[in-house]
């Protein structure tokens, strides 16, 4: 497995210790860089204007379209770093 891989599966863990819960702007950025470095490009239909969660997550991971895994891997990093203190 590759070092960037790990810290990124180590994020993962390290975001679930918060002690707060993160602005739903923190959590809509964790979410799409996640997405974005764990599947790519966004993929599926655009949920209905009824789900407004599912959209504004849609919405956030579409607007990383075409940021490479890594990037958005080393973005997820910092952004739990940064989370942590």
């Amino acid at each position: 497995m590759s070092d960037l891989k790990a810290l990124f599966e180590q994020a993962q863990k390290d975001v679930k210790t918060l002690t707060k819960k993160p602005s739903n702007e923190d959590l809509l950025t964790l979410y799409s860089l996640f997405k974005q470095g764990a599947s790519g490009d966004v993929s599926g239909a655009r949920p209905g204007m009824l789900d407004m969660v599912g959209r504004a997550k849609y919405d956030a991971w579409a607007k990383l379209k075409g940021t490479s895994p890594d990037e958005a891997m080393n973005k997820y990093i910092a952004k739990v770093k940064a989370l942590l203190g």
